[in-house]
């Protein structure tokens, strides 16, 4: 029990920090994307924190699965090189005798990353997508930010605006160009302001300013002043494409079985059999020889991760593609795993059972 205990607190030590430093590293990484598509005007400003919470949610199975396979790899190692495995198999401690605080400590998080895997990710990916969609289907008037040149949804129209006004709704220094029927219209007003009519038709009112009017490349052109010029802004429908089977939820997947939501099941099938798998892995891998280096079993766990990772990748491919059953994709990877996994206990098992005869 004392073992059971301490083997339990220390795999929940070494998991808290592993998983605040993957996830520093991950929302790092959303966010300095997402701060770069805001800056280019691809994604509105506002629009970044909701962006970063979905991206959050819809990679946590990987994220979970990593901090369970380096945890464990990252406290049996330390027992390695603290000589507390010598002592413990001098004892008459088996290494399978890992397995039992290891699965204790494993499936609970692999029941959570099943979770996220078949429903909070998709979620997120869909919340993700749908948001987007809203985004990119806003009028003329929501896309326009102060300092920016917005181009209009349909590209006839672009609007700058230097800075808001004390008032609410209300800009200064307005930039207006708009291309209709072969000429070019240009406005500059001082201020400008948003109004909705009794229909709920939208307009942009510019407030004295002047209109430029012509045929780009010949001298004709009309100057105008005006003290008030209404522009009706167009609301974009909203439109939404086809779902990505990743967007989809678990029972819509299970009720169109084609070969693309199949690998996409598969995938998600996968992700908590990865992880415990790569919890078990973390046994024998764990293996640290003093005269060797301290860093040959983490170079061997990571091209296990990247070659298993890439394995279930590939098979979900394959199934989506209609190249591969799904029963023969969902079980390959993780048999052929399994088998590596009783070779690498098996090797290390013959090792301490030589050492102990000598």
């Amino acid at each position: 029990m004392i073992f059971l205990r301490a083997a339990q607190r220390e795999f929940t030590q070494n998991a808290v920090a592993v998983f605040v430093a993957l996830f520093a590293i991950l929302i790092s990484t959303v966010l300095i994307r997402l701060l770069g598509q805001a800056a280019g005007g691809r994604v509105p400003a506002d629009a970044v924190l909701a962006l970063i919470g979905f991206g959050a949610i819809a990679q946590m199975p990987v994220v979970l699965s990593l901090t369970l396979f380096i945890a464990i790899l990252m406290s049996l190692s330390r027992s390695y090189r603290d000589s507390e495995m010598v002592v413990w198999f001098s004892s008459g401690l088996p290494l399978t005798a890992w397995v039992r605080p290891v699965l204790r400590f494993a499936l609970p998080v692999a029941v959570l990353i099943a979770a996220l895997s078949l429903f909070g990710a998709p979620w997120a990916q869909k919340k993700s997508v749908e948001y987007k969609e809203q985004l990119s289907n806003r009028d003329d008037v929501s896309r326009v930010a102060p300092g920016l040149f917005r181009e209009s949804s349909g590209g006839e129209r672009v609007f700058f605006v230097e800075a808001l006004s004390g008032e609410e709704g209300r800009v200064r220094n307005v930039f207006a160009s708009s291309m209709q029927n072969g000429r070019l219209g240009v406005m500059v007003a001082a201020e400008g302001r948003t109004e909705v009519d009794a229909s709920g038709n939208r307009f942009v009112i510019l407030e004295n300013g002047r209109r430029y009017e012509g045929t780009p490349g010949t001298p004709s052109y009309r100057v105008m002043e005006f003290e008030r010029y209404q522009i009706r802004m167009e609301s974009k429908e909203a439109a939404s494409g086809p779902r990505q089977p990743r967007t989809l939820a678990l029972p819509a997947l299970i009720k169109n079985p084609d070969d693309r939501n199949r690998g996409e099941l598969m995938g998600r099938i996968s992700t908590p059999l990865l992880a415990l798998m790569l919890a078990l892995l973390a046994i024998p891998l764990s293996f640290v020889n003093p005269r060797a280096g301290r860093t040959n079993n983490l170079i061997l766990a990571v091209l296990v991760y990247l070659i298993y990772s890439n394995a279930v990748s590939v098979c979900q491919s394959w199934i989506g593609q209609g190249r591969m059953r799904f029963d023969v994709g969902l079980l390959a990877p993780h048999v052929v795993m399994l088998g590596v996994l009783a070779i690498l206990f098996y090797r290390r098992i013959s090792v301490f059972a030589r050492w102990r005869r000598r």
